[in-house]
């Protein structure tokens, strides 16, 4: 899901040139780039990481999207907003972000956790987006953060329409198996290809007791878990 530009993290650049590019990219500069570099370094890595920040940003992005949502969608009611905002909030769509504007290229590990993959782990990448999202607010405070919260969300925000609280395709399918006393759906990446910024999913859908098993695609997992449950819900209403 690309949403805004990368940065250029070259290796070849400096340190400051490469957070220079990343300010750019969420709309907010760094007067201590000491607190972003805190704010991209996983535990792995050492002392002091930024899983205080992480606790931060959580806090202050829930806020954010909360009073976003409020504002965009005047007579939606509070269970509604509330299940939108967890869409935008989950660990799968701050994936999808943090991959869109960089931080797996600048992220710092430990060697364990770097030969391990962990710069594309999405508890990790999601993680050090609300960490930033914490740095931005503990140096800039709400407003700056709000604009950068902005930023970052801008293509989600702008495709957010009424529409959106009609139920999406995995929560009607759950519901569909707890209907059916069934066990929940299992979601399978088959295969991610493409660039950091550019993927590609394909993600499988499972219904054991139905004996329905699809595939789909998309440029996140969140879409292309969205793609498979879709047709696991066309499959599944047939089959009963």
């Amino acid at each position: 899901m690309t949403l805004i530009p990368p940065p250029n993290n070259s290796p070849n650049l400096s340190e400051k040139a490469r957070f220079s590019h990343f300010s750019e990219t969420i709309g907010y500069s760094f007067k201590e780039s000491a607190l972003l570099q805190e704010a991209l370094t996983h535990r792995s890595f050492g002392l002091p990481n930024n899983e205080r920040l992480e606790f931060l940003g959580d806090s202050v992005l829930n806020c954010t999207i909360s009073g976003l949502l409020f504002k965009k969608f005047p007579t939606i009611a509070e269970g509604d907003l509330s299940r939108i905002r967890a869409n935008l909030v989950n660990q799968s769509t701050l994936f999808d972000l943090a991959l869109s504007i960089g931080i797996a290229d600048l992220i710092r590990l430990g060697e364990g956790e770097k030969k391990s993959g962990g710069n594309n782990r999405p508890s990790i990448l999601a993680n050090a987006l609300e960490a930033i999202i914490g740095a931005v607010f503990l140096e800039g405070g709400f407003k700056k953060t709000e604009i950068c919260i902005k930023k970052i969300y801008a293509a989600l925000l702008q495709t957010l329409e009424c529409d959106v609280i009609n139920k999406d395709a995995k929560t009607t399918l759950q519901e569909h198996m707890q209907s059916l006393r069934l066990d929940l759906p299992e979601y399978i990446v088959l295969e991610v290809s493409g660039l950091a910024h550019r993927q590609k999913f394909m993600v499988q859908c499972v219904i054991a007791k139905l004996n329905i098993r699809v595939v789909g695609e998309g440029t996140s997992r969140r879409r292309a878990e969205q793609d498979a449950a879709k047709q696991a819900y066309a499959l599944a209403t047939q089959s009963v």
